[in-house]
């Protein structure tokens, strides 16, 4: 595994992970410290961002925006609303139990959507 920057991951798609071994928790730790606010759970094996939106509307917006990133990488996340303006999003490679680049390649990409905080 090679540590990535965020624009390097980027600039890749997400490509079919079967057969793929899972990061170990000192690769996911590299990779993740490579990330703007995201976060290692579940014993290394999720990632997750959390961010305070404007508003519900604002929330709905951006995960309407993640869904069409998630479709076009057909990679999708948990997407997650509670008080009606914290939002988080939690990723794994559900096949694999764990991460894999597909999931570092999507929060880079994740960052890059534009929200309005609150």
């Amino acid at each position: 595994m090679e540590v990535q920057s965020s624009d390097q991951l980027t600039g890749k798609q997400c490509e079919p992970c079967q057969g793929v071994e899972p990061y170990s928790l000192p690769q996911a730790q590299q990779q993740v410290a490579q990330l703007n606010d995201w976060k290692l759970t579940h014993d290394g094996k999720r990632i997750r961002r959390d961010w305070v939106v404007k508003n519900f509307l604002t929330a709905i917006d951006f995960f309407g925006k993640v869904s069409v990133l998630a479709e076009s990488e057909a990679h999708h996340p948990d997407l997650h609303v509670e008080n009606y303006k914290d939002v988080w999003i939690e990723i794994w490679t559900h096949d694999i139990g764990g991460l894999c680049e597909n999931d570092f390649i999507m929060a880079a990409k994740i960052d890059e959507i534009p929200v309005e905080l609150g």
